[in-house]
């Protein structure tokens, strides 16, 4: 399971955050990622709690893209946190 934890955290550098152009995990925006067999966990949050929806979408679904193309990986959820609209992000981020 390590292997692949890590193997979703190398693809997780390749998201880049939109304002500033720099990976989500060399601005620190990555809260935890947890693999359990074929399915991975990937807990985020952003620079500022009203970062623009459509950014906080952008970055979930490209999280979930770069994690799914990690071999043995078949299911993602992905989890914004610490944003004044989560709930209704992390219900658009289910879909």
């Amino acid at each position: 399971m390590e292997d692949k934890r890590q193997k979703v955290r190398e693809q997780l550098k390749e998201v880049r955050d939109p304002e500033f152009g720099k990976s989500i995990m060399e601005r620190e925006l990555v809260d935890e990622v947890v693999v359990e067999d074929d399915k991975a966990r990937v807990r985020y949050h952003l620079t500022v709690p009203f970062c623009p929806k459509p950014f906080a979408l952008h970055i979930g679904r490209e999280i979930r893209e770069k994690a799914l193309e990690v071999e043995g990986i078949n299911e993602v959820e992905v989890i914004v946190q610490e944003h004044s609209q989560a709930d209704e992000i992390n219900e658009e981020l289910k879909g």
